[in-house]
């Protein structure tokens, strides 16, 4: 699959969307195993879980609500924590884990990490 870029794309987003094209071949949210999508900017972290399926977000978070003052990290995980609650509140127990093509290292993993201890399962 050819991915288009603009001309003042950065090599390192590049290199992301590339994997993140190939992680998404692999990956498919449907109505029982819905997929946890997680993305970070520079300041603030979201999750989705998402049913491709149907075409639809059922559960959301992000760290745009929280107005303490928290590490990145800290904010990770009380979205990961967040996202879990929503989920659960819908009767959602099992979802895929979508790094987005992130590594899975610091905010990414602490979302990953609040939300199965919260109760999701992947």
């Amino acid at each position: 699959m050819k991915i288009k870029f603009k001309k003042t794309t950065s090599p390192k987003v590049k290199s992301r969307l590339k994997v993140k094209a190939r992680i998404r071949r692999k990956i498919d949210g449907t109505p029982e195993r819905p997929r946890l999508s997680v993305y970070k900017s520079l300041n603030h972290v979201y999750a989705q879980i998402i049913d491709d399926q149907g075409n639809a977000t059922l559960a959301s978070a992000s760290s745009l609500k929280f107005t303490e003052k928290m590490s990145g990290v800290d904010k990770a995980k009380a979205v990961g924590k967040a996202v879990a609650e929503a989920a659960q509140a819908k009767n959602i127990k099992n979802v895929v884990f979508d790094r987005n093509g992130f590594i899975f290292h610091g905010k990414i993993k602490a979302v990953a990490e609040a939300a199965r201890e919260a109760g999701l399962n992947f």
